[in-house]
Protein backbone atom coordinates (compact mmCIF):
# COMPACT_ATOMS: atom_id res chain seq x y z
CA UNK A 1 0.00 0.00 0.00
CA UNK A 2 1.59 3.29 -0.87
CA UNK A 3 0.66 6.33 0.99
CA UNK A 4 0.15 9.85 -0.08
CA UNK A 5 2.23 12.47 1.73
CA UNK A 6 1.96 16.26 2.17
CA UNK A 7 4.79 17.83 4.11
CA UNK A 8 4.25 21.32 5.87
CA UNK A 9 6.82 23.42 7.58
CA UNK A 10 7.68 27.14 6.85
CA UNK A 11 10.83 26.44 7.33
CA UNK A 12 12.63 26.01 3.75
CA UNK A 13 15.55 23.74 5.16
CA UNK A 14 13.26 21.29 7.68
CA UNK A 15 10.55 21.05 4.83
CA UNK A 16 13.26 19.88 1.71
CA UNK A 17 14.84 17.47 4.40
CA UNK A 18 11.22 15.65 5.60
CA UNK A 19 10.39 15.78 2.25
CA UNK A 20 13.43 13.59 0.67
CA UNK A 21 12.77 11.55 3.54
CA UNK A 22 9.09 11.28 2.63
CA UNK A 23 11.00 10.67 -1.42
CA UNK A 24 13.39 7.50 -0.51
CA UNK A 25 10.84 5.60 1.57
CA UNK A 26 8.97 3.40 -1.08
CA UNK A 27 5.41 2.67 0.34
CA UNK A 28 5.31 7.10 0.91
CA UNK A 29 4.17 9.25 -1.85
CA UNK A 30 5.28 13.02 -2.01
CA UNK A 31 2.41 14.52 -3.04
CA UNK A 32 3.13 18.23 -2.11
CA UNK A 33 5.30 20.23 -0.22
CA UNK A 34 3.82 23.68 1.59
CA UNK A 35 5.02 26.12 3.75
CA UNK A 36 1.67 27.41 5.69
CA UNK A 37 -1.10 25.04 7.15
CA UNK A 38 -4.03 27.08 5.39
CA UNK A 39 -2.93 25.44 1.95
CA UNK A 40 -2.09 22.00 3.28
CA UNK A 41 -5.94 22.45 4.33
CA UNK A 42 -7.06 23.37 1.03
CA UNK A 43 -5.67 20.02 -0.23
CA UNK A 44 -6.31 18.08 2.75
CA UNK A 45 -9.90 18.46 1.75
CA UNK A 46 -10.04 17.96 -2.07
CA UNK A 47 -7.28 15.43 -2.11
CA UNK A 48 -6.95 11.37 -0.76
CA UNK A 49 -4.29 12.36 1.46
CA UNK A 50 -3.18 9.71 4.01
CA UNK A 51 -0.26 11.34 5.99
CA UNK A 52 0.39 14.67 7.05
CA UNK A 53 4.18 15.70 7.97
CA UNK A 54 3.17 18.88 10.14
CA UNK A 55 5.07 21.16 11.78
CA UNK A 56 3.88 23.41 14.63
CA UNK A 57 4.93 26.73 15.22
CA UNK A 58 3.95 28.42 11.41
CA UNK A 59 2.02 31.80 11.66
CA UNK A 60 -1.84 32.02 10.70
CA UNK A 61 -2.69 28.94 11.37
CA UNK A 62 -0.51 26.60 13.36
CA UNK A 63 -0.24 22.63 12.93
CA UNK A 64 -1.78 22.17 16.16
CA UNK A 65 -4.91 24.07 15.32
CA UNK A 66 -5.12 22.10 12.14
CA UNK A 67 -4.82 18.96 13.64
CA UNK A 68 -7.72 20.16 15.63
CA UNK A 69 -9.34 20.78 12.91
CA UNK A 70 -8.96 17.36 11.08
CA UNK A 71 -9.45 15.39 14.42
CA UNK A 72 -13.31 17.15 14.53
CA UNK A 73 -14.14 16.52 11.37
CA UNK A 74 -15.11 12.38 11.24
CA UNK A 75 -14.95 11.99 7.36
CA UNK A 76 -11.49 12.68 6.78
CA UNK A 77 -9.40 9.83 7.17
CA UNK A 78 -5.83 11.78 6.97
CA UNK A 79 -3.60 10.74 9.70
CA UNK A 80 -0.80 13.61 11.21
CA UNK A 81 2.69 13.20 12.22
CA UNK A 82 4.04 15.95 14.27
CA UNK A 83 7.78 17.37 12.88
CA UNK A 84 8.93 19.96 15.57
CA UNK A 85 11.80 21.34 17.82
CA UNK A 86 9.23 21.77 20.90
CA UNK A 87 8.58 18.66 23.20
CA UNK A 88 5.82 20.60 25.10
CA UNK A 89 3.15 19.97 22.62
CA UNK A 90 3.60 16.01 22.78
CA UNK A 91 0.54 16.17 24.93
CA UNK A 92 -1.32 18.57 22.61
CA UNK A 93 -0.36 15.60 20.50
CA UNK A 94 -1.96 12.53 21.78
CA UNK A 95 -5.16 14.56 22.15
CA UNK A 96 -5.66 15.25 18.72
CA UNK A 97 -4.65 11.56 17.82
CA UNK A 98 -1.51 12.67 16.05
CA UNK A 99 -0.01 8.91 14.52
CA UNK A 100 3.59 10.65 15.73
CA UNK A 101 5.41 12.85 17.13
CA UNK A 102 9.08 13.63 15.79
CA UNK A 103 11.58 15.92 17.56
CA UNK A 104 14.19 17.85 15.40
CA UNK A 105 16.78 17.21 15.11
CA UNK A 106 15.60 13.87 14.12
CA UNK A 107 17.06 10.49 11.28
CA UNK A 108 15.89 8.60 9.06
CA UNK A 109 15.94 5.99 11.22
CA UNK A 110 13.04 7.53 13.58
CA UNK A 111 11.20 9.25 10.53
CA UNK A 112 10.98 5.34 9.07
CA UNK A 113 10.36 3.81 12.49
CA UNK A 114 7.26 6.43 12.34
CA UNK A 115 5.90 5.71 8.62
CA UNK A 116 5.88 2.37 9.06
CA UNK A 117 3.85 2.52 11.93
CA UNK A 118 1.63 4.75 9.58
CA UNK A 119 1.37 1.88 7.06
CA UNK A 120 0.75 -0.47 9.82
CA UNK A 121 -2.36 1.74 10.75
CA UNK A 122 -3.55 2.14 7.28
CA UNK A 123 -3.60 -1.37 6.29
CA UNK A 124 -5.48 -2.59 9.45
CA UNK A 125 -7.72 0.04 8.36
CA UNK A 126 -8.02 -0.88 4.86
CA UNK A 127 -8.81 -4.22 6.46
CA UNK A 128 -11.28 -3.50 8.78
CA UNK A 129 -13.33 -1.86 5.95
CA UNK A 130 -13.37 -5.08 4.20
CA UNK A 131 -12.81 -3.45 0.86
CA UNK A 132 -12.85 -5.80 -1.93
CA UNK A 133 -10.64 -4.21 -4.41
CA UNK A 134 -7.06 -5.49 -3.51
CA UNK A 135 -3.70 -3.64 -3.68
CA UNK A 136 -0.72 -4.57 -5.98
CA UNK A 137 1.23 -3.70 -2.71
CA UNK A 138 -0.11 -7.46 -1.60
CA UNK A 139 2.73 -9.22 -3.86
CA UNK A 140 5.56 -8.19 -2.51
CA UNK A 141 6.82 -7.17 1.72
CA UNK A 142 9.93 -4.50 2.37
CA UNK A 143 12.86 -5.42 4.37
CA UNK A 144 15.93 -3.68 5.83
CA UNK A 145 19.17 -4.45 4.33
CA UNK A 146 22.10 -2.81 4.20
CA UNK A 147 20.44 0.32 5.93
CA UNK A 148 18.24 0.52 3.20
CA UNK A 149 14.98 -0.80 2.69
CA UNK A 150 14.42 -3.40 -0.37
CA UNK A 151 11.39 -4.93 -2.08
CA UNK A 152 11.31 -8.43 -2.32
CA UNK A 153 7.97 -10.05 -4.36
CA UNK A 154 6.78 -12.99 -2.97
CA UNK A 155 6.43 -14.72 -6.01
CA UNK A 156 10.97 -14.75 -6.53
CA UNK A 157 11.08 -16.03 -2.76
CA UNK A 158 12.50 -19.67 -2.70
CA UNK A 159 12.73 -20.27 0.97
CA UNK A 160 13.64 -17.93 4.01
CA UNK A 161 16.19 -19.35 7.06
CA UNK A 162 17.06 -17.67 10.05
CA UNK A 163 20.08 -17.35 11.98
CA UNK A 164 20.59 -15.93 15.30
CA UNK A 165 18.96 -12.26 14.69
CA UNK A 166 19.20 -11.87 11.24
CA UNK A 167 16.81 -13.74 8.55
CA UNK A 168 17.95 -14.54 4.75
CA UNK A 169 15.73 -14.60 2.05
CA UNK A 170 16.77 -16.70 -1.01
CA UNK A 171 15.44 -15.31 -4.29
CA UNK A 172 15.12 -17.15 -7.43
CA UNK A 173 17.45 -14.39 -9.55
CA UNK A 174 19.72 -12.58 -7.51
CA UNK A 175 21.52 -12.65 -4.25
CA UNK A 176 20.17 -13.78 -1.04
CA UNK A 177 18.85 -10.58 1.24
CA UNK A 178 20.15 -10.28 4.97
CA UNK A 179 17.74 -8.82 7.29
CA UNK A 180 17.89 -8.02 10.71
CA UNK A 181 14.60 -9.59 11.67
CA UNK A 182 13.35 -12.69 13.37
CA UNK A 183 11.84 -15.13 11.63
CA UNK A 184 8.34 -14.91 13.13
CA UNK A 185 8.28 -10.92 12.05
CA UNK A 186 8.94 -12.02 8.06
CA UNK A 187 6.20 -14.95 8.75
CA UNK A 188 3.61 -12.35 9.79
CA UNK A 189 4.14 -11.04 6.34
CA UNK A 190 3.85 -13.58 4.46
CA UNK A 191 0.80 -15.17 2.74
CA UNK A 192 -0.22 -18.02 4.27
CA UNK A 193 -1.39 -20.22 1.49
CA UNK A 194 2.09 -19.48 -0.47
CA UNK A 195 4.34 -20.25 2.53
CA UNK A 196 4.80 -23.03 5.24
CA UNK A 197 6.92 -22.62 8.36
CA UNK A 198 8.97 -26.30 8.26
CA UNK A 199 11.27 -25.69 10.85
CA UNK A 200 12.10 -23.05 13.62
CA UNK A 201 14.66 -21.96 11.09
CA UNK A 202 12.91 -22.33 7.95
CA UNK A 203 9.97 -21.24 5.84
CA UNK A 204 9.64 -22.68 2.21
CA UNK A 205 7.38 -21.09 -0.53
CA UNK A 206 5.27 -23.86 -1.34
CA UNK A 207 5.04 -23.09 -4.98
CA UNK A 208 8.99 -23.92 -5.18
CA UNK A 209 9.03 -27.38 -3.76
CA UNK A 210 10.96 -29.87 -6.20
CA UNK A 211 10.12 -32.92 -4.46
CA UNK A 212 9.36 -34.12 -1.04
CA UNK A 213 11.63 -36.95 0.96
CA UNK A 214 10.60 -38.50 3.86
CA UNK A 215 12.36 -35.58 6.61
CA UNK A 216 13.02 -32.73 4.14
CA UNK A 217 11.47 -30.75 1.41
CA UNK A 218 14.24 -30.18 -1.38
CA UNK A 219 14.00 -26.99 -3.43
CA UNK A 220 17.00 -26.76 -5.74
CA UNK A 221 19.76 -28.57 -5.10
CA UNK A 222 19.24 -27.91 -1.07
CA UNK A 223 17.77 -30.02 1.39
CA UNK A 224 15.54 -28.06 4.26
CA UNK A 225 14.79 -30.65 7.00
CA UNK A 226 11.26 -30.93 8.41
CA UNK A 227 11.26 -29.71 12.27
CA UNK A 228 9.35 -32.23 15.04
CA UNK A 229 7.21 -29.18 16.09
CA UNK A 230 6.20 -28.30 12.62
CA UNK A 231 4.94 -32.09 11.50
CA UNK A 232 1.57 -30.79 10.77
CA UNK A 233 2.63 -28.16 8.79
CA UNK A 234 4.95 -30.92 6.60
CA UNK A 235 1.37 -32.72 6.39
CA UNK A 236 -0.24 -29.96 5.05
CA UNK A 237 2.31 -29.40 3.00
CA UNK A 238 2.58 -33.14 1.88
CA UNK A 239 -1.11 -33.13 1.28
CA UNK A 240 -1.02 -30.21 -1.49
CA UNK A 241 1.22 -32.56 -3.09
CA UNK A 242 -0.98 -36.01 -3.20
Amino acid sequence: MTLNCITVDDEPLALGLVSSFVEQTPFLHLHGRYINALDALQVITRENIHLVYLDIQMPELTGMELARVLSQSPETKTRIVFTTAYNQFAVQGYEVDALGYLLKPFGYNQFLATAMKAKKYFENLREGTAEPELDSSENYLFVKSDYKLVRIDFDAILFIESFKDYVKIHQVNGSPVVSHSSLKAIEEKLPSGKFIRIHRSFIVAVGKVDSISKSAVHIGSVDIPVGDLYKDAFKELLAKWQ
